[in-house]
């Protein structure tokens, strides 16, 4: 009796991955056929210990296979990915780290290349990642687990949602939780695809 209701638990999730990696799949086929995709970009800065939260404008630009950038204030503020290569910006000064050094972004990475390919990229097996439909937007959130607690501690993001316009193909936003219940979001409007 345990193994039948264990099969049929697989059966159930593998149903469910599915289904969901097909959502995916449908949410993003516009950027299979765009080389790059530009956007307006509203970064607001969340900090729990204050009273205000911090906003600017800037740009997002995402180009195939595997390279995504947000730029605010002329280049002083922004975080890039190229690859498995990833560079923050903070009042001029650049931050770099790799997801093969740096864990938490591995799933991060795969996430946006599949993004850039269409959903061609499966990543429904993705154990850190979960994805809900929520009306007309397909929410991921990739929730990085460590391998110890040394890595838990200089983990600088608990999670990341993504939220994805199932019907015009949009990410409308990008949020990276910290710990303490502070975050940055950045929200996309004005899209272009090429």
């Amino acid at each position: 009796m345990k193994k039948v209701l264990l099969l049929i638990t697989l059966l159930a999730q593998l149903t469910l991955a599915v289904a969901q990696n097909g959502d995916f799949q449908k949410a993003v086929a516009r950027y299979k056929s765009a080389k790059t995709v530009t956007a307006t970009a509203t970064k607001i800065t969340h900090r729990a210990a204050l009273a205000n939260d911090e906003t600017a404008t800037g740009k997002l630009l995402m180009k195939q296979p595997s390279e995504v950038g947000i730029t605010m204030d002329g280049g002083k503020e922004g975080l890039l990915m190229q690859g498995n290569k990833f560079t923050m910006t903070v009042k001029g000064k650049k931050h770099s780290t790799d997801s093969q050094k740096n864990r938490q972004f591995v799933t991060f990475q795969a996430v946006f290349e599949s993004i850039l390919a269409g959903g061609a990229k499966d990543i429904s097996q993705l154990s850190d990642l979960t994805m809900n439909r929520q009306g007309q937007q397909l929410v991921l959130t990739i929730t990085p687990v460590a391998a110890t607690k040394k890595e838990a501690r200089r983990m600088l993001f608990t999670s990341f949602t993504l939220t994805i316009d199932t019907k015009t193909s949009e990410l409308r936003s990008l949020r990276m939780n910290e710990k303490a219940g502070n975050y940055t979001e950045y929200k996309f409007t004005n899209f272009s695809f090429k």
